[in-house]
């Protein structure tokens, strides 16, 4: 058995499939790990959607920020934009079936693997982790919403999601505000400062980095005990430069490589 971690899909439902029959994978026997926006900007959402729900247990997957907006528009708390590749799946006779499995999916997925150098603890997440939040802290706070998405109040934290604010953590923090930051370090966060500041203007890479602010890994504390694997900076191009830290989007909606990393020996896959 092997289990795959995949970068951002976004819709580009032949490229999943060409990595996957590259290394044989088989659903009975692997997993596969998604690192969150499986969907939106490539040509085939519906497809992908269909695809990774029928394989049950065999895929594990953390919400990202275009997921997130595709449930938004589906449940009437955003407009379905130009940019937006979402009609085909939106139009689909089962998309309240695949938008509910949807929600149900987690923000934060942490596991022990046996890997060749003896076993190993990954934390996956969309887009990072705040600086000073403890693994332990993480999850609980992921678990936060994922209460939300998965309660009778779902249709409010769509309604509340999208904003740039708070832009930093606080404990003393209530309702929608602490639901809004913690999704925004989970699934949109690239630049911080070390107070866990977020800046969520600028996407590019590194060299844009605004003044007092970097690479939200560069301040995170997890590290080496446990690996973190995220995608939603396709700007990284894969790399973070920290030995612990698996930047997986490699741009593939782009016109780049969609990438793909086996976690029993960290090696990567791509096309």
């Amino acid at each position: 058995m092997s289990t795959y971690v995949i970068g951002d899909i976004q819709g580009c439902y032949k490229p999943l499939r060409q990595l996957l029959k590259s290394v044989d994978f088989t659903p009975t026997r692997d997993r596969l790990w998604c690192v969150g926006d499986l969907i939106n900007r490539g040509p085939k959402s519906l497809d992908t959607l269909r695809f990774l729900k029928d394989m049950g247990k065999a895929a594990t997957i953390v919400l990202g920020n275009h997921d997130l907006h595709f449930l938004a528009i589906f449940y009437g708390a955003a407009p379905n934009r130009t940019k937006d590749t979402l009609q085909q799946l939106l139009d689909a006779a089962d998309c309240e079936e695949l938008s509910t499995w949807l929600r149900h999916r987690p923000l934060a997925h942490y596991e022990c693997i046996d890997t060749e150098d003896g076993p190993q603890n990954f934390l996956m997440v969309h887009a990072g982790v705040a600086p000073k939040w403890t693994l332990q802290k993480t999850l609980q706070l992921a678990a936060e919403v994922e209460l939300t998405l998965q309660g009778p109040d779902y249709k409010l934290f769509f309604d509340n999601m999208y904003g740039d604010l708070p832009k930093r953590w606080k404990e003393k923090l209530t309702g929608y505000d602490r639901l809004r930051v913690i999704t925004n370090y989970l699934t949109r966060m690239r630049f911080c400062n070390e107070k866990g500041t977020l800046n969520l203007q600028v996407k590019e890479g590194l060299a844009a980095a605004p003044p007092g602010y970097r690479p939200w890994y560069e301040f995170e504390q997890l590290t080496p005990a446990t690996n973190i694997l995220f995608g939603h900076w396709a700007a990284l191009e894969g790399q973070t430069n920290r030995k612990h830290v698996y930047a997986l989007d490699t741009g593939c909606v782009w016109g780049r490589e969609l990438s793909m990393m086996r976690l029993e020996d960290h090696k990567l896959f791509s096309v």
